[in-house]
Protein backbone atom coordinates (compact mmCIF):
# COMPACT_ATOMS: atom_id res chain seq x y z
CA UNK A 1 0.00 0.00 0.00
CA UNK A 2 0.82 3.44 -0.52
CA UNK A 3 0.46 6.71 1.57
CA UNK A 4 -2.41 6.25 3.89
CA UNK A 5 -3.84 9.24 5.32
CA UNK A 6 -6.70 9.28 8.35
CA UNK A 7 -10.09 10.92 6.17
CA UNK A 8 -12.51 12.67 8.82
CA UNK A 9 -14.99 12.70 6.87
CA UNK A 10 -14.84 8.41 6.81
CA UNK A 11 -13.59 8.48 10.19
CA UNK A 12 -11.46 5.67 8.92
CA UNK A 13 -7.35 5.61 7.37
CA UNK A 14 -7.44 5.35 3.35
CA UNK A 15 -5.38 5.25 0.96
CA UNK A 16 -4.54 8.68 -0.36
CA UNK A 17 -5.16 8.16 -3.68
CA UNK A 18 -5.10 11.31 -6.30
CA UNK A 19 -7.61 12.07 -9.01
CA UNK A 20 -5.02 12.96 -11.27
CA UNK A 21 -2.26 10.15 -11.63
CA UNK A 22 0.90 11.61 -10.31
CA UNK A 23 -0.49 15.05 -9.19
CA UNK A 24 -2.34 15.84 -5.99
CA UNK A 25 -4.91 19.48 -5.18
CA UNK A 26 -4.66 20.50 -1.83
CA UNK A 27 -6.86 23.04 0.00
CA UNK A 28 -6.27 24.73 3.18
CA UNK A 29 -7.90 26.95 5.14
CA UNK A 30 -5.87 29.71 6.12
CA UNK A 31 -5.22 32.71 8.29
CA UNK A 32 -7.81 35.72 9.30
CA UNK A 33 -5.49 38.45 9.43
CA UNK A 34 -6.66 40.82 11.74
CA UNK A 35 -3.26 40.14 14.71
CA UNK A 36 -0.59 38.83 14.83
CA UNK A 37 0.46 34.82 13.78
CA UNK A 38 0.67 33.42 16.84
CA UNK A 39 2.60 29.58 17.24
CA UNK A 40 -0.83 27.95 16.61
CA UNK A 41 -0.87 29.68 13.19
CA UNK A 42 2.66 27.96 12.48
CA UNK A 43 1.86 24.78 13.52
CA UNK A 44 -1.02 24.82 11.26
CA UNK A 45 0.97 26.23 8.28
CA UNK A 46 3.97 23.68 9.37
CA UNK A 47 1.76 20.58 8.92
CA UNK A 48 0.43 21.38 6.06
CA UNK A 49 3.54 22.66 4.37
CA UNK A 50 5.24 19.42 5.60
CA UNK A 51 2.39 17.19 4.18
CA UNK A 52 2.90 19.20 0.25
CA UNK A 53 6.56 18.68 0.59
CA UNK A 54 6.90 15.34 1.47
CA UNK A 55 4.25 14.40 -0.96
CA UNK A 56 6.57 16.11 -3.77
CA UNK A 57 9.54 14.31 -2.39
CA UNK A 58 7.65 11.14 -2.96
CA UNK A 59 7.58 12.15 -6.82
CA UNK A 60 3.81 14.05 -6.88
CA UNK A 61 3.26 17.37 -8.51
CA UNK A 62 0.94 19.32 -5.78
CA UNK A 63 -1.02 22.38 -6.39
CA UNK A 64 -1.76 24.13 -3.02
CA UNK A 65 -3.76 26.83 -1.76
CA UNK A 66 -4.20 28.46 1.33
CA UNK A 67 -6.62 31.06 1.73
CA UNK A 68 -6.57 34.21 3.11
CA UNK A 69 -10.03 35.70 5.20
CA UNK A 70 -9.41 39.74 4.97
CA UNK A 71 -13.15 40.44 5.20
CA UNK A 72 -14.34 39.49 8.24
CA UNK A 73 -16.19 41.05 11.54
CA UNK A 74 -13.10 40.52 13.79
CA UNK A 75 -10.87 42.84 10.95
CA UNK A 76 -13.47 45.30 10.95
CA UNK A 77 -13.70 45.72 15.09
CA UNK A 78 -10.23 45.95 14.47
CA UNK A 79 -10.07 48.48 11.92
CA UNK A 80 -12.21 50.78 14.83
CA UNK A 81 -10.21 50.03 17.35
CA UNK A 82 -7.06 50.83 15.10
CA UNK A 83 -8.07 53.70 12.76
CA UNK A 84 -10.76 55.21 14.59
CA UNK A 85 -10.49 58.42 12.64
CA UNK A 86 -10.56 57.28 9.14
CA UNK A 87 -14.13 55.27 7.00
CA UNK A 88 -14.24 51.50 7.84
CA UNK A 89 -14.09 51.29 3.87
CA UNK A 90 -10.70 52.10 4.09
CA UNK A 91 -9.44 51.18 7.26
CA UNK A 92 -10.43 47.41 7.39
CA UNK A 93 -8.06 47.11 4.40
CA UNK A 94 -5.26 48.92 6.33
CA UNK A 95 -5.35 45.89 8.67
CA UNK A 96 -5.87 43.19 6.53
CA UNK A 97 -2.71 44.30 4.34
CA UNK A 98 -0.86 44.48 7.86
CA UNK A 99 -1.63 41.47 9.56
CA UNK A 100 -1.27 39.47 6.00
CA UNK A 101 2.52 40.86 5.98
CA UNK A 102 3.61 39.89 9.30
CA UNK A 103 2.27 36.76 8.13
CA UNK A 104 3.61 36.30 5.62
CA UNK A 105 7.26 38.13 7.55
CA UNK A 106 6.04 34.28 10.14
CA UNK A 107 6.27 32.18 6.94
CA UNK A 108 9.64 33.60 5.65
CA UNK A 109 11.10 33.12 8.91
CA UNK A 110 9.77 29.39 9.59
CA UNK A 111 10.82 28.59 5.78
CA UNK A 112 7.23 27.87 4.84
CA UNK A 113 6.22 28.36 1.04
CA UNK A 114 3.63 30.85 -0.30
CA UNK A 115 5.46 32.32 -3.15
CA UNK A 116 6.42 29.04 -5.30
CA UNK A 117 4.12 28.92 -8.81
CA UNK A 118 2.15 25.91 -7.17
CA UNK A 119 1.36 27.69 -3.86
CA UNK A 120 -1.24 29.89 -4.41
CA UNK A 121 -3.41 32.47 -2.13
CA UNK A 122 -6.55 34.25 -3.03
CA UNK A 123 -8.19 36.95 -0.96
CA UNK A 124 -11.65 36.57 -0.19
CA UNK A 125 -11.83 40.23 -0.92
CA UNK A 126 -10.60 39.13 -4.72
CA UNK A 127 -13.55 36.82 -4.86
CA UNK A 128 -16.62 38.47 -4.24
CA UNK A 129 -18.05 38.42 -7.72
CA UNK A 130 -17.32 34.78 -8.17
CA UNK A 131 -19.34 33.81 -4.14
CA UNK A 132 -21.94 36.34 -5.79
CA UNK A 133 -22.41 33.95 -8.82
CA UNK A 134 -22.07 30.92 -6.28
CA UNK A 135 -24.96 32.17 -4.41
CA UNK A 136 -27.16 32.64 -7.34
CA UNK A 137 -26.76 29.63 -8.51
CA UNK A 138 -27.59 28.31 -4.80
CA UNK A 139 -30.98 30.36 -4.91
CA UNK A 140 -31.78 29.32 -8.49
CA UNK A 141 -31.65 25.53 -7.30
CA UNK A 142 -33.79 26.66 -4.16
CA UNK A 143 -31.52 25.25 -1.69
CA UNK A 144 -31.30 29.06 -0.03
CA UNK A 145 -33.11 32.38 0.33
CA UNK A 146 -33.48 35.85 0.47
CA UNK A 147 -34.60 37.09 3.98
CA UNK A 148 -34.34 40.69 4.11
CA UNK A 149 -31.21 41.53 2.24
CA UNK A 150 -29.25 38.52 4.02
CA UNK A 151 -29.16 35.37 2.24
CA UNK A 152 -29.50 32.09 3.88
CA UNK A 153 -28.72 28.38 2.98
CA UNK A 154 -31.17 26.36 3.64
CA UNK A 155 -29.90 23.40 6.05
CA UNK A 156 -33.16 21.30 5.34
CA UNK A 157 -31.83 20.79 1.24
CA UNK A 158 -28.91 18.96 2.66
CA UNK A 159 -29.65 15.91 3.49
CA UNK A 160 -26.32 14.47 4.71
CA UNK A 161 -25.51 17.98 6.68
CA UNK A 162 -23.48 16.32 9.87
CA UNK A 163 -21.77 13.54 8.01
CA UNK A 164 -18.33 15.36 8.56
CA UNK A 165 -18.95 16.30 12.46
CA UNK A 166 -20.96 12.89 12.82
CA UNK A 167 -23.71 14.48 14.04
CA UNK A 168 -27.48 14.31 13.57
CA UNK A 169 -29.63 17.02 12.39
CA UNK A 170 -31.90 16.40 14.86
CA UNK A 171 -29.40 17.14 18.08
CA UNK A 172 -27.84 20.09 16.22
CA UNK A 173 -31.04 21.67 15.49
CA UNK A 174 -31.96 21.53 19.20
CA UNK A 175 -29.23 23.10 20.77
CA UNK A 176 -28.65 26.04 17.80
CA UNK A 177 -29.93 29.83 18.90
CA UNK A 178 -31.01 32.49 16.47
CA UNK A 179 -29.51 36.03 16.90
CA UNK A 180 -31.67 39.15 17.50
CA UNK A 181 -30.97 40.38 14.24
CA UNK A 182 -31.07 36.92 11.76
CA UNK A 183 -34.73 36.50 10.30
CA UNK A 184 -34.01 32.37 9.59
CA UNK A 185 -36.19 29.72 8.86
CA UNK A 186 -33.94 27.21 11.07
CA UNK A 187 -31.49 27.95 13.67
CA UNK A 188 -28.87 25.99 11.66
CA UNK A 189 -28.81 27.76 8.71
CA UNK A 190 -26.02 29.82 7.56
CA UNK A 191 -25.29 33.13 6.07
CA UNK A 192 -24.16 32.91 2.64
CA UNK A 193 -24.28 37.20 2.34
CA UNK A 194 -25.08 39.66 4.79
CA UNK A 195 -27.01 42.66 4.32
CA UNK A 196 -24.60 45.76 4.75
CA UNK A 197 -24.40 47.25 8.48
CA UNK A 198 -23.94 51.19 8.88
CA UNK A 199 -20.49 52.30 7.68
CA UNK A 200 -19.38 48.89 7.60
CA UNK A 201 -17.33 47.96 3.94
CA UNK A 202 -19.77 46.30 1.60
CA UNK A 203 -20.03 45.47 -1.89
CA UNK A 204 -23.29 45.59 -4.36
CA UNK A 205 -25.11 42.53 -5.14
CA UNK A 206 -28.01 41.85 -6.84
CA UNK A 207 -29.77 41.43 -2.68
CA UNK A 208 -28.49 44.81 -1.47
CA UNK A 209 -25.78 46.18 -0.27
CA UNK A 210 -23.41 43.42 2.03
CA UNK A 211 -20.52 41.41 2.03
CA UNK A 212 -20.45 37.54 1.31
CA UNK A 213 -20.37 35.18 4.72
CA UNK A 214 -17.45 33.64 5.93
CA UNK A 215 -18.19 29.86 5.19
CA UNK A 216 -18.86 30.80 1.27
CA UNK A 217 -15.24 31.96 0.12
CA UNK A 218 -13.78 28.65 0.71
CA UNK A 219 -15.94 26.67 -1.49
CA UNK A 220 -15.53 29.51 -4.32
CA UNK A 221 -12.24 29.24 -3.96
CA UNK A 222 -11.75 25.92 -4.08
CA UNK A 223 -13.54 24.93 -6.94
CA UNK A 224 -12.55 28.11 -9.01
CA UNK A 225 -8.94 27.06 -8.40
CA UNK A 226 -8.48 23.09 -7.83
CA UNK A 227 -11.93 22.35 -9.91
CA UNK A 228 -15.36 20.85 -8.62
CA UNK A 229 -13.60 17.87 -7.02
CA UNK A 230 -10.26 18.05 -5.19
CA UNK A 231 -8.20 15.20 -3.73
CA UNK A 232 -7.22 16.93 -0.14
CA UNK A 233 -8.92 19.92 2.29
CA UNK A 234 -7.27 20.54 5.16
CA UNK A 235 -7.28 22.45 8.51
CA UNK A 236 -8.07 22.39 12.19
CA UNK A 237 -10.11 20.49 14.21
CA UNK A 238 -11.66 23.07 15.39
CA UNK A 239 -13.55 23.93 11.78
CA UNK A 240 -14.56 20.53 11.62
CA UNK A 241 -18.19 22.15 12.66
CA UNK A 242 -19.72 24.47 11.57
CA UNK A 243 -17.00 25.57 8.73
CA UNK A 244 -16.42 22.18 7.26
CA UNK A 245 -20.01 21.01 6.93
CA UNK A 246 -21.30 24.00 6.06
CA UNK A 247 -18.96 24.13 2.93
CA UNK A 248 -19.67 20.39 1.98
CA UNK A 249 -23.55 21.26 2.61
CA UNK A 250 -23.12 24.46 0.13
CA UNK A 251 -20.94 23.23 -2.40
CA UNK A 252 -22.41 19.40 -2.74
CA UNK A 253 -26.12 21.29 -3.20
CA UNK A 254 -24.52 23.63 -5.99
CA UNK A 255 -23.72 20.09 -7.67
CA UNK A 256 -19.64 19.71 -6.89
CA UNK A 257 -18.17 16.39 -5.68
CA UNK A 258 -15.77 18.92 -3.51
CA UNK A 259 -13.18 17.42 -1.21
CA UNK A 260 -12.35 13.60 -1.30
CA UNK A 261 -10.14 13.47 1.94
CA UNK A 262 -10.22 15.58 4.96
CA UNK A 263 -7.18 16.40 7.11
CA UNK A 264 -7.24 18.26 10.48
CA UNK A 265 -4.88 18.79 12.90
CA UNK A 266 -4.68 18.92 16.44
CA UNK A 267 -4.93 22.25 18.54
CA UNK A 268 -2.07 23.92 20.52
CA UNK A 269 -2.56 24.68 24.36
CA UNK A 270 -0.17 26.48 26.45
CA UNK A 271 0.96 24.30 29.57
CA UNK A 272 -2.22 22.71 29.72
CA UNK A 273 -4.39 25.92 29.13
CA UNK A 274 -5.82 27.33 25.59
CA UNK A 275 -3.25 30.56 24.53
CA UNK A 276 -5.41 33.52 25.39
CA UNK A 277 -3.79 37.62 25.75
CA UNK A 278 -6.16 37.32 28.65
CA UNK A 279 -4.60 35.14 30.70
CA UNK A 280 -0.83 35.84 29.62
CA UNK A 281 0.05 33.26 27.62
CA UNK A 282 -0.59 34.49 24.11
CA UNK A 283 2.69 33.50 22.20
CA UNK A 284 3.19 35.26 18.78
CA UNK A 285 5.78 33.30 16.20
CA UNK A 286 8.25 36.75 16.33
CA UNK A 287 8.12 36.10 20.30
CA UNK A 288 9.12 32.68 20.25
CA UNK A 289 11.99 33.91 17.95
CA UNK A 290 13.05 36.40 20.10
CA UNK A 291 13.64 34.13 22.77
CA UNK A 292 15.04 30.91 20.70
CA UNK A 293 16.56 32.55 17.69
CA UNK A 294 15.61 29.46 15.60
CA UNK A 295 12.63 28.13 13.82
CA UNK A 296 13.41 24.89 14.07
CA UNK A 297 13.21 24.32 17.58
CA UNK A 298 9.70 25.70 16.87
CA UNK A 299 9.38 23.09 14.14
CA UNK A 300 11.17 20.58 16.02
CA UNK A 301 8.64 20.53 18.79
CA UNK A 302 5.75 20.35 16.19
CA UNK A 303 6.97 17.29 14.98
CA UNK A 304 7.34 15.63 18.42
CA UNK A 305 3.40 14.81 18.51
CA UNK A 306 1.35 13.49 15.72
CA UNK A 307 -0.26 16.52 13.62
CA UNK A 308 -3.43 14.84 14.17
CA UNK A 309 -3.35 15.17 17.92
CA UNK A 310 -3.33 17.96 20.45
CA UNK A 311 0.47 19.50 21.21
CA UNK A 312 0.78 21.58 24.39
CA UNK A 313 3.85 23.93 24.85
CA UNK A 314 5.65 24.20 27.94
CA UNK A 315 9.57 25.03 28.51
CA UNK A 316 10.15 21.38 29.02
CA UNK A 317 9.56 20.46 25.99
CA UNK A 318 10.90 22.99 23.78
CA UNK A 319 14.49 22.63 25.75
CA UNK A 320 14.25 19.04 24.37
CA UNK A 321 13.60 20.45 21.15
CA UNK A 322 16.66 22.74 21.51
CA UNK A 323 18.53 19.51 22.15
CA UNK A 324 17.51 17.94 19.35
CA UNK A 325 18.45 20.90 16.99
CA UNK A 326 21.70 20.73 18.98
CA UNK A 327 22.13 17.17 18.08
CA UNK A 328 21.28 17.56 14.38
CA UNK A 329 23.74 20.67 14.54
CA UNK A 330 27.02 18.85 15.67
CA UNK A 331 26.61 16.18 13.44
CA UNK A 332 26.44 18.43 10.37
CA UNK A 333 29.42 19.97 11.60
CA UNK A 334 31.31 16.84 11.58
CA UNK A 335 30.43 15.67 8.30
CA UNK A 336 31.44 19.17 6.73
CA UNK A 337 34.30 19.18 8.49
CA UNK A 338 35.44 15.88 6.54
CA UNK A 339 34.77 17.99 3.17
CA UNK A 340 33.98 14.72 1.68
CA UNK A 341 33.40 15.70 -2.32
CA UNK A 342 32.17 12.06 -3.59
CA UNK A 343 28.17 12.10 -4.68
CA UNK A 344 26.40 8.89 -5.21
CA UNK A 345 23.50 8.68 -6.69
CA UNK A 346 22.08 5.43 -4.46
CA UNK A 347 22.86 3.82 -1.43
CA UNK A 348 24.95 0.67 -1.66
CA UNK A 349 24.91 0.03 2.34
CA UNK A 350 21.85 -1.61 4.24
CA UNK A 351 21.51 -0.11 6.89
CA UNK A 352 21.46 3.23 5.50
CA UNK A 353 19.14 1.90 2.78
CA UNK A 354 16.74 0.25 5.63
CA UNK A 355 16.95 3.85 7.50
CA UNK A 356 15.74 5.00 4.42
CA UNK A 357 12.80 3.10 3.78
CA UNK A 358 11.61 3.47 7.79
CA UNK A 359 11.82 7.32 7.49
CA UNK A 360 9.03 6.43 4.13
CA UNK A 361 6.84 4.09 5.71
CA UNK A 362 6.61 6.22 9.08
CA UNK A 363 5.45 9.15 6.58
CA UNK A 364 3.37 6.59 4.69
CA UNK A 365 1.42 6.17 7.52
CA UNK A 366 -0.55 9.20 7.95
CA UNK A 367 2.74 11.79 7.98
CA UNK A 368 3.68 9.93 11.34
CA UNK A 369 6.07 12.45 12.05
CA UNK A 370 7.39 11.04 15.61
CA UNK A 371 8.80 7.42 14.26
CA UNK A 372 10.14 9.81 11.00
CA UNK A 373 12.18 11.67 13.52
CA UNK A 374 13.15 8.72 15.20
CA UNK A 375 14.65 7.32 11.87
CA UNK A 376 16.80 10.67 11.79
CA UNK A 377 17.88 10.15 15.32
CA UNK A 378 19.23 6.72 14.69
CA UNK A 379 20.87 7.86 11.34
CA UNK A 380 22.65 10.40 13.73
CA UNK A 381 23.54 7.76 15.88
CA UNK A 382 24.61 5.63 13.33
CA UNK A 383 26.48 8.10 11.66
CA UNK A 384 28.44 9.31 14.94
CA UNK A 385 29.37 5.84 15.44
CA UNK A 386 30.72 5.45 11.84
CA UNK A 387 32.19 8.37 11.59
CA UNK A 388 36.04 7.80 10.24
CA UNK A 389 34.10 5.53 7.85
CA UNK A 390 34.02 8.19 5.00
CA UNK A 391 32.46 5.85 2.71
CA UNK A 392 29.39 5.37 4.92
CA UNK A 393 29.44 8.99 5.79
CA UNK A 394 29.10 10.24 2.18
CA UNK A 395 25.88 8.39 1.62
CA UNK A 396 24.99 8.89 5.03
CA UNK A 397 25.05 13.04 4.23
CA UNK A 398 22.84 12.29 1.27
CA UNK A 399 20.01 10.85 3.80
CA UNK A 400 20.87 13.14 6.39
CA UNK A 401 19.79 15.95 3.98
CA UNK A 402 16.81 14.31 2.47
CA UNK A 403 15.28 13.85 6.05
CA UNK A 404 16.26 17.35 6.81
CA UNK A 405 14.64 18.76 3.65
CA UNK A 406 11.49 16.91 4.36
CA UNK A 407 11.10 17.86 7.55
CA UNK A 408 11.87 21.35 6.67
CA UNK A 409 14.72 21.79 9.15
CA UNK A 410 17.32 24.80 7.52
CA UNK A 411 20.66 23.60 9.29
CA UNK A 412 22.20 26.35 7.74
CA UNK A 413 20.38 28.54 9.90
CA UNK A 414 22.05 26.59 13.54
CA UNK A 415 25.54 25.63 11.69
CA UNK A 416 27.96 28.41 12.39
CA UNK A 417 30.83 26.33 12.79
CA UNK A 418 33.86 27.22 10.64
CA UNK A 419 37.81 26.09 11.04
CA UNK A 420 39.58 29.09 13.47
CA UNK A 421 41.67 29.73 10.21
CA UNK A 422 38.43 30.30 8.05
CA UNK A 423 36.18 32.89 11.01
CA UNK A 424 35.25 36.07 9.67
CA UNK A 425 36.99 38.96 10.51
CA UNK A 426 34.52 40.71 12.75
CA UNK A 427 35.66 41.96 16.28
CA UNK A 428 34.41 39.18 18.13
CA UNK A 429 35.02 36.51 15.73
CA UNK A 430 38.69 37.96 15.59
CA UNK A 431 38.80 37.37 19.79
CA UNK A 432 37.79 33.66 19.40
CA UNK A 433 40.56 33.26 17.04
CA UNK A 434 43.08 34.79 18.85
CA UNK A 435 41.81 32.61 21.95
CA UNK A 436 41.92 29.46 19.80
CA UNK A 437 45.46 30.37 19.00
CA UNK A 438 46.48 31.27 22.44
CA UNK A 439 44.73 27.51 23.51
CA UNK A 440 46.82 25.56 20.58
CA UNK A 441 50.38 27.05 21.50
CA UNK A 442 49.76 26.59 25.12
CA UNK A 443 48.77 22.73 24.09
CA UNK A 444 52.31 23.20 21.61
CA UNK A 445 54.11 23.79 25.39
CA UNK A 446 52.12 21.14 26.88
CA UNK A 447 50.48 23.98 29.46
CA UNK A 448 47.21 21.88 29.40
CA UNK A 449 45.90 23.40 32.60
CA UNK A 450 46.19 27.03 30.54
CA UNK A 451 44.52 25.20 27.50
CA UNK A 452 42.27 23.83 29.72
CA UNK A 453 41.27 27.68 30.74
CA UNK A 454 40.46 29.08 27.70
CA UNK A 455 38.10 26.45 26.73
CA UNK A 456 36.21 26.62 29.75
CA UNK A 457 36.21 30.42 29.25
CA UNK A 458 34.69 30.52 25.76
CA UNK A 459 32.62 27.46 26.98
CA UNK A 460 30.75 29.87 29.26
CA UNK A 461 30.62 32.07 26.49
CA UNK A 462 28.72 29.41 24.63
CA UNK A 463 31.73 28.69 22.21
CA UNK A 464 31.98 24.79 22.02
CA UNK A 465 35.50 23.67 20.63
CA UNK A 466 36.40 21.01 19.23
CA UNK A 467 40.06 19.57 17.88
CA UNK A 468 40.17 17.44 15.38
CA UNK A 469 42.93 16.31 12.77
CA UNK A 470 42.37 19.49 10.22
CA UNK A 471 42.34 21.64 12.93
CA UNK A 472 40.35 23.70 15.73
CA UNK A 473 36.70 24.04 14.97
CA UNK A 474 34.47 25.95 17.08
CA UNK A 475 30.34 26.62 16.92
CA UNK A 476 28.58 28.34 18.94
CA UNK A 477 25.94 26.05 21.84
CA UNK A 478 22.09 26.87 20.75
Amino acid sequence: MGITVYNSLMRRKEELIPLEKGKFSMYVCGPTVYDEPHIGHARSAYVFDLIRRYLIWRGYEVKFVRNVTDVDDKIIDKARNEYPEEELQISFKKVADKYLESYHCALDKLGIAYKEPQVIEPKASQYIPKMITFIEELLKRKVAYVSNGDVYFDISQAKSYGKLSNQSLEKMEAGARVALNEQKRNPLDFALWKKAKKEEPCWDSPWGKGRPGWHIECSVMSSDILGDAFDIHGGGIDLIFPHHENEIAQSEAAGKSFARYWLHHGLLTINGQKMAKSLGNFITVEDFLRRYKYASILKLFFLSTHYSHPIDYTETKISEAKQALERISILWHKINTLKIQKVFSHFDNHLLDNLRQEFVAAMDDDFNTPKAVACLFELISQTNKNILDKMFVAQAQILFSDFLKVLGIDINEVVTVTSYKETNQDEENKRIEELIQRRLQAKRQRNFLEADRIRKELEQEGIILEDTKEGTTWRRKL
